[in-house]
């Protein structure tokens, strides 16, 4: 394929899902579907999602002891497991926006740190668009507490910061099925340090560093929480040609078993990761 391409000059459907509130493990559910859809001849999706109630999403690989559990019940903050690699991420129903990519894998470049830079060319217009001088790290940076997945060792191929610094604004993650390949990723509107924090079990860091090293883009641009969200789904719809559009029944139907049968089934979210293939 020709990796500069544009996705619309595959000739395929896209379409455009506007922000959903859902719960974690139906938003993870969702992707998942979306996947199948795609590598079935159904449309590429790309989506806007916020997490609601606010849920802390727990990497691959990721020691479910890393866990403050009972804060977690007692503050009302859901947990999930993604089926993306990297550490925990406190995912604020108000701080985060999220966004993710599905299309079939012979569409998208072979290599991994191509088909990065070509999925977030469009999650980088949309920071111009809101005059957040946004890039790509460029240089790993050194992690303060690997579980947290914000304060893990940055890296060039997926971490977004603010321009000239090392304040992370955006992580972004993959996962390749065999047909067909699902990107989403994090942007921080307003940070939580405390709530952030306190999600882990006895994190050896304090908010004031934690501040140093993540920011959100309400220090860099006037523009509201909805006025960036419309932001990047105009990036995105723009970059793919993709036509505002809306889950089919049988998609949802297919969502809802996946969040019974995987994404808030203790099997998957509490297991540990030596025990799973």
């Amino acid at each position: 394929m020709d990796e500069t391409a544009p996705p619309t000059d595959h000739g395929h459907e896209w379409r455009l899902i506007r922000e959903e509130s859902r719960p974690g493990p139906m938003q993870m559910a969702l992707d998942e579907v979306a996947a199948e859809t795609a590598a079935t001849g159904g449309p590429r999706t790309v989506r806007l999602y916020r997490w609601e109630p606010s849920c802390l999403s727990l990497g691959y690989h990721q020691e479910p002891d890393t866990v403050d559990w009972e804060w977690c019940a007692t503050a009302g903050v859901d947990v999930t497991r993604r089926p993306t690699g990297g550490g925990g991420i406190y995912h604020d129903s108000f701080g985060d926006i999220s966004y993710s990519i599905t299309a079939p894998r012979e569409e998208l470049p072979g290599n991994l740190m191509d088909c990065y830079h070509y999925l977030l060319a469009p999650v980088l217009t949309a920071f111009e668009s809101l005059g957040a001088p946004v890039e790509f790290v460029d240089r790993e940076v050194p992690a303060l507490y690997d579980p947290a997945c914000y304060l893990r060792a940055l890296n060039p191929a997926h971490d977004l910061v603010v321009s000239g610094t090392s304040r992370k604004v955006s992580g972004n993650a993959q996962y390749r099925q065999r047909d067909a390949v699902v990107q989403h990723g994090s942007v921080t509107f307003s940070t939580r340090p405390d709530r952030h924090l306190a999600t882990f079990a006895g994190p050896e860091v304090t908010p004031d560093a934690f501040a140093e090293r993540v920011t959100g883009l309400d220090e860099h641009t006037d523009a509201s929480r909805e006025e960036s969200v419309a932001a990047f789904e105009e990036a995105l719809a723009e970059w793919s040609g993709a036509e505002a559009g809306a889950w089919t029944d049988d998609e949802l139907s297919r969502a809802r078993e996946r969040v019974e049968e995987k994404y808030a089934a203790d099997e998957w979210v509490r297991r540990q990761p030596r025990a799973r293939s």
